[in-house]
């Protein structure tokens, strides 16, 4: 199992980590086989956050008996310092543990930093101080937000999109925190679901210039936990063949498109955005049959009532026109039926 130390954190971390986002969606019994498989298997490092429902639950669930064996990573999306005190309680409580190895802010609209009156930072310090938590990070979709970050000196860590389809301002993030010596973490290795080929993904990762990057690969199945698993016995190499797979998906997938990061929801008519605004690529770079379904025609047609409120516009970390995103899908979809 490859390593990688966390920057100034000194953690030492598996390269291939787990992201826990998705075993909200699985029983709680799968959950905690896949964990535990996971652990077993070399896995060290688990992410989730207050925000994905039980998930914190489910980590408790798998490791509270040898808690002292690996990394957590979890996530508060508080906008005051009482509400993080509250978030952080029952994160301790819900992952059965007493201490939290990476606590980070998630995915705030601005940098959190001591006397901005919002009190965030002060209570992240106060908590590392009682030993509540080990090192404050921080996670986020924006340019700006994360390069003030890394400026700041105040964050141990940094959590952020990156993936081969990523930009050359994606990549000065990635650079500016090996030059901080700031742990960076990466989301979305597989773009949202955009990316199918796992193998491309974890060989562009495996380079020596991204030798510091530790990504977590979001797991739901254990076909996929075996899938990254096989990488650490047998990585696949940046062949000529893979090479030429990377180059058509970032033609195919250049310019504006909906990561399906979820930060613009809830819609107030109900449109699942994440989805919808993506889906004339999932239709080319996935089975059509499954969402060309009679459930999924329905969720399309709630289009027809967005209310052009531009509640979703003004939440979008990557700044899409998100409206008209929806409606430029919407009429490709039909064009399927």
């Amino acid at each position: 199992m490859q390593k990688v130390i966390l920057g100034k954190t000194g953690i030492e971390v598996s390269k291939n980590s787990f992201g826990a986002l998705p075993i909200q969606r699985i029983s709680k019994k799968d959950a905690v086989y896949l964990l535990q498989k996971a652990f077993y298997q070399g896995i060290n490092y688990f992410d989730t956050a207050r925000a994905y429902s039980d998930s914190e639950e489910k980590l408790g669930a798998a490791f509270s008996y040898i808690r002292e064996k690996l990394i957590i990573s979890t996530k508060t999306a508080a906008q005051t310092g009482e509400d993080l005190k509250k978030d952080l309680e029952e994160s301790l409580r819900m992952l059965k543990t007493d201490y939290i190895d990476i606590y980070q802010f998630h995915n705030p609209a601005f940098c959190p930093k001591p006397g901005d009156g919002s009190g965030l930072y002060e209570a992240a310090e106060e908590a590392k101080k009682e030993g509540k938590i080990r090192h404050i990070g921080i996670t986020n979709h924006r340019i700006a937000v994360a390069k003030e970050a890394i400026e700041s000196g105040l964050y141990e860590t940094m959590q952020f999109p990156f993936s081969y389809l990523s930009s050359e301002a994606d990549l000065e993030i990635v650079e500016m925190c090996r030059k901080a010596d700031m742990g960076f973490i990466a989301m979305k290795a597989l773009a949202g679901g955009l990316i199918h080929n796992s193998a491309c993904a974890y060989a562009f990762m495996d380079q020596p210039q991204f030798d510091h990057v530790v990504p977590i690969w979001g797991v739901q199945r254990e076909s996929e936990l075996d899938e990254f698993l096989s990488y650490q016995a047998c990585p696949p190499a940046l062949t000529e063949a893979l090479q030429k797979e990377i180059e058509k998906d970032r033609k195919e997938l250049s310019g504006d498109f909906c990561r399906g990061c979820g930060y613009c929801m809830p819609c107030p008519v109900g449109i699942e955005i994440n989805n919808c605004a993506r889906m004339s690529l999932m239709l080319r770079r996935a089975p059509q049959e499954g969402w060309l379904s009679e459930e999924w025609q329905e969720k399309m047609k709630k289009i027809e009532g967005c209310l052009n409120c531009g509640h979703c516009k003004s939440k979008c970390p990557y700044g899409l026109d998100t409206p008209e995103l929806l409606k430029k899908n919407y009429e490709d979809y039909k064009t399927f039926l």
